[in-house]
């Protein structure tokens, strides 16, 4: 067995690569079927409210099988491998069976549900392993996984283009091959590391505990204010920028181009998350989290007005934005490992997903509501209240005695 107090690096290297593919992988079927609304609208009549279902119901399954884990503390009482090569494979069988067999919304939407339900038990048990190969530099390996669930979720976007437009079935077959090559590398490659704890006993009073601790529910504050944002900007920026391209068709803009810029948009979180978790180890969890979400709330105000403006500046803010939405997002899962009971870790880091995920459905919905009334020039900028609000939450923690047990003592 290896030793506590000593990890080779080569080892939890190649553990923290394994597991950054299995998340990239598995992720790529939350926006599957998003990616494809402009074929599926055709396909299946759908409207502006079954478009923003075919994620919501993502984020809705995805939020209840968190709660679910959270409450009955599975990450810790199961082993989390096979709970994530599990969940992978459901994910796959979801979303296979919607591309076979779906033929309108209503059996979409079950099957959206249950892929969302399953990836609760892929994303957060992978934050845990993570936790249990690394004690210094937590907030970039950590930074790492959340930078391949980025790149991950932006694959349909990429998916599309090369060979998807006009298809919707193809890219979400690939999607789901891809998922199910998540769950054999989980279940062939993953190894939990020498800090993870021990199997925990079911304890009800553990997620009361949790919610009763100052610090943690800090950290949870700044991670709801970046949740506020974050989906929202995920599942609309595609549409603005189609909506921006179609509306200044002299610049040469065209689909193809509005989905690869789809694509680096939300996959620039991927370099955003490593680069913040490099930062945060050295500089403060605090500080980093803080200035991220200062530049991604003004990158809400600011893309609004360049709405059918020049591309290259459209694509200049939306690659910062991208960045920036994402920079902050692993370094509070790290201040939640490192503020929480050890053995209840897992519990606590579902936790704070299955709350985030269920506010992504207020502003998933909100912001169609917000492009009729205000249009797409300001339909973005009621997003700046997260990260305004989450901003204030991590400072808060940043003077709190406890914050000491966070980086080593760096907030």
């Amino acid at each position: 067995m290896t030793s506590r107090s000593h990890v080779p690096g080569p080892q939890r290297a190649r553990q923290l690569i394994l597991l950054a593919l299995v998340e990239l992988l598995a992720m790529g079927l939350w926006f599957s079927a998003s990616a494809v609304v402009p074929e599926l609208r055709d396909a299946w009549r759908l409207g502006d409210a079954g478009a923003a279902w075919l994620t919501t119901s993502v984020q809705l399954g995805f939020a209840t099988g968190a709660v679910l884990s959270a409450v009955l503390t599975l990450a810790d009482i199961w082993d989390p491998r096979r709970l994530i090569a599990g969940s992978a494979l459901l994910a796959a069988a979801a979303t296979t069976a919607i591309a076979l067999f779906s033929e309108s919304l209503a059996p979409a939407l079950v099957l959206r549900f249950v892929t969302g339900v399953a990836l609760a038990g892929v994303y957060p048990p992978g934050m845990k392993i993570v936790a249990g190969w690394f004690r210094a530099g937590r907030g970039m390996a950590i930074g790492v996984l959340i930078g391949a669930l980025a790149v991950g979720s932006a694959l349909p976007h990429l998916l599309r283009p090369l060979g998807g437009i006009g298809a919707w079935r193809p890219v979400l077959l690939l999607a789901a091959g891809l998922a199910a090559g998540a769950a054999l590398l989980a279940a062939t490659g993953l190894r939990t590391g020498p800090y993870q704890a021990p199997a925990a006993p079911f304890d009800p009073r553990a997620v009361r505990r949790i919610v009763a601790d100052r610090a943690t529910m800090l950290a949870n504050g700044g991670y709801f204010g970046h949740m506020w944002e974050l989906y929202a900007m995920w599942t609309w920026i595609p549409a603005f920028l189609a909506a921006s391209f179609a509306a200044d068709a002299s610049a040469g803009t065209t689909v193809a181009l509005a989905s690869f810029l789809a694509f680096g948009t939300i996959a620039a979180g991927g370099l955003g998350a490593a680069a913040a978790g490099v930062l945060a180890d050295r500089l403060g969890r605090t500080i980093v989290t803080s200035w991220s979400m200062v530049v991604s709330g003004a990158c809400c105000l600011a893309i609004g007005p360049l709405f059918a403006g020049p591309a290259w500046a459209i694509a200049a803010v939306c690659l910062v934005w991208g960045f920036a939405i994402v920079a902050d997002s692993a370094q509070f899962s790290a201040c939640v490992s490192e503020l929480a009971e050890p053995e209840y870790v897992g519990t606590a880091l579902t936790l704070q997903t299955a709350i985030g995920f269920l506010l992504t459905i207020a502003t998933i919905r909100l912001l169609p509501v917000w492009e009729s009334s205000l249009g797409w020039e300001w339909a973005f900028a009621p997003l700046a209240i997260g990260p305004a609000l989450g901003t204030w939450s991590m400072l808060a923690l940043r003077r709190r005695p406890e914050a000491v047990r966070i980086a080593g003592g760096r907030r």
